[in-house]
């Protein structure tokens, strides 16, 4: 099992390569997060989201029990899968992309790669999301991917909770 999310190491898709974000990515990061389409859905981002709170989100706890993982697309970072250690039993998954960048199935390779890492290094713990049912797009691809949501709500308002 490994020490913490964000000592894992990076790794690549057919397309894509994923690597945990650090400091040196605050910039990219913000301005992949700035964009009213994301700061309307994921309820922790601030409006007006800042460097500032891209460099503190990016930090974190310092614990490594969350984990924001850039996908690459050759040298562009086109989105995020959030990985969030939730007590002994779960890892939260989530995940954000670029305007640009939808439509390409980006989001479903890098969440398979996502899991597969995950499920190998954390081999006893339950995969779980977070989706609200108006997100119909994310909702299907948390279905494709092989979530099931049982119609429990989720931790946060308005979202229903999916288990893989």
């Amino acid at each position: 099992m490994a020490a913490s999310l964000s000592a894992m190491p990076g790794f690549a898709t057919a397309r894509l390569s994923l690597r945990p974000l650090g400091p040196g990515d605050a910039a990219a990061f913000h301005a992949l997060t700035d964009d009213p389409a994301i700061l309307d859905m994921v309820h922790f981002l601030s409006q007006p989201f800042t460097l500032a709170d891209a460099a503190q989100l990016l930090a974190g706890e310092g614990d490594g029990r969350d984990c924001f993982w850039g996908v690459f697309d050759g040298p562009a970072l086109v989105g995020t899968v959030g990985t969030h250690l939730r007590g002994d039993q779960e890892i939260e998954l989530g995940y954000w992309f670029a305007p640009a960048a939808r439509g390409q199935g980006f989001a479903a390779e890098a969440a398979t790669g996502m899991i597969e890492t995950l499920r190998a290094a954390w081999p006893g713990r339950r995969l779980v999301a977070e989706c609200r049912p108006e997100n119909r797009p994310s909702w299907r691809l948390l279905e494709k991917l092989g979530f099931r949501s049982d119609g429990s709500d989720g931790a946060r308002p308005g979202r229903k909770r999916f288990t893989f």
